[in-house]
């Protein structure tokens, strides 16, 4: 999915509720003994950072629907 496309789906209410649910269990996973003893890959962590600074410019611009 385009980055643009990211941004349209996560300003509408479903889409937040949806993005909110993935990070959720995307923490959940983390959590998880087994799965913090095993190193992360390089690319995982460039999908992080750049899911991160996705997130982080939503919080900058206006958005009064979540009020």
């Amino acid at each position: 999915m385009r980055p643009e496309r990211q941004h349209q789906n996560w300003r509408s209410e479903a889409g937040s509720r949806l993005w909110l649910s993935g990070l959720i269990a995307a923490m959940q996973h983390a959590e998880r003994a087994d799965v913090r003893r095993q190193p992360v890959a390089p690319e995982i962590l460039l999908q992080l950072r750049a899911q991160l600074a996705l997130t982080a410019s939503f919080r900058t611009s206006r958005m009064s629907t979540l009020r």
